[in-house]
């Protein structure tokens, strides 16, 4: 497993349908060593911190092997997808939704340490990004979500940093069965009673599984 890249930024004002949002969803990739903390990058900042950032949500990771599945359900050739294309601070190579589980740890460079909180939920905004409106349902079933992690220790890391797992997360969920679980297997109640109390689950999450 590896970091193939580490991206950036601050939010900024667009124009889209008619008014003014903020948005950091705009990733840039950065070749210098980057600070990490539990806050998330140094350089970089979300604007609308009611969905994205946090303790529990500090750094998006999203596997690079996604591009091409994207780029064939869009049309598109796949060299219009560069690292930080999804609103990633993290594009990597090896870790997929279907292998990782929610709780699970890694390792970046020699020290910053990460646990797997929650898979993503696309907005609107990655629409804008993608310039494809129609992609927040397909994204969803596809599966191939990405997920946030917590920083558990903080550190530098850079591209092509070395990723190892450090912790395996057993009798946990992966990420694209919790994905599944949300959206699109609500009748499984023994599942969703399993993820409602999984302890590394953000949240919000386990509520919506039913956790009190």
């Amino acid at each position: 497993m590896k970091l193939l890249s580490v991206n950036r930024s601050l939010p900024q004002n667009i124009e889209w349908q008619g008014k003014t949002i903020a948005t950091g969803i705009f990733k840039i990739p950065v070749t210098d060593a980057v600070m990490i903390t539990a806050d998330g990058l140094y350089g970089d900042d979300q604007a609308d911190l009611s969905v994205h950032g946090g303790i529990d949500k500090a750094v998006y990771l999203f596997p690079h092997e996604h591009h091409a599945y994207f780029a064939d359900l869009l049309g598109r050739p796949v060299t219009d997808f560069n690292y930080g294309q999804f609103g990633e601070n993290l594009s990597t190579q090896g870790l997929l939704e279907s292998e990782t589980m929610i709780g699970d740890r890694f390792r970046i460079g020699d020290t910053a340490e990460f646990e797997v909180s929650q898979p993503r939920e696309p907005c609107f905004k990655l629409g804008i990004a993608l310039q494809a409106p129609q992609i927040l349902r397909p994204f969803l079933k596809s599966l191939k979500t990405g997920f946030y992690l917590r920083v558990l220790t903080a550190g530098t890391i850079q591209s092509g940093d070395p990723l190892k797992q450090i912790h395996h997360a057993k009798n946990s969920l992966s990420v694209a069965q919790i994905t599944r679980l949300r959206y699109f297997d609500q009748e499984n109640h023994h599942q969703r009673q399993q993820a409602a109390n999984l302890p590394a689950l953000t949240q919000s999450w386990r509520e919506s599984f039913g956790s009190n």
